[in-house]
């Protein structure tokens, strides 16, 4: 009797199908722990933010204007640092330096200039964007952070998110 070495092209075809099958369970399964992750640097990243903010605040009296569209952490197109003027361009900030480096958003949405507030749509992918605000009778005494979480986390519902100086929640409360 004679024989054979090697695979049938039938058993090949099996042997893809199932590894096929396999990449596929594990890329869904891998999806949502990296959504999760990147809503926790979100999170991470509004902290920051609003702690360079009060520390601007504590210095100037006031929060910062925005600046050209409001985006955060975006030099090509936003603001990339916060210094003694504020929100600026780059990251060479002037002295007093807040923050170097702003955050952006971990989805990389940032290397799309131009989207001009998109936190304050619909859109899913979005770049932080602020706004100076004005409460009661004061002058900018107040800020809003605008951005997106894709599945939630720490008690904070998916879905447009707001940081505001009294706070991080689903709705900016001014």
């Amino acid at each position: 009797m004679k024989m054979r070495k090697g695979f049938t092209l039938i058993e090949l075809l099996v042997v893809i199908a199932i590894i096929g099958l396999l990449a596929t369970i594990a890329f869904i399964a891998l999806n949502s722990p990296r959504q999760k992750a990147r809503d926790s640097k979100r999170a991470a990243d509004m902290k920051q933010l609003r702690t360079a903010l009060e520390l601007y605040f504590n210095t100037k009296g006031s929060y910062p204007p925005e600046s050209g569209d409001g985006e955060i952490g975006n030099p090509a197109n936003g603001q990339g640092c916060l210094g003694d003027l504020g929100w600026e361009l780059d990251t060479s900030c002037a002295a007093p330096i807040y923050m170097g480096v702003a955050p952006r958003d971990p989805s990389n949405t940032a290397t799309n200039p131009g989207n001009n507030r998109p936190c304050e749509t619909t859109a899913l992918a979005c770049n932080y964007s602020y706004d100076q605000i004005n409460i009661g009778t004061g002058t900018n005494n107040g800020y809003e952070i605008h951005f997106r979480l894709e599945r939630g986390t720490g008690g904070l519902d998916a879905g447009l998110g707001c940081a505001t100086e009294a706070g991080v929640g689903a709705t900016c409360s001014h």
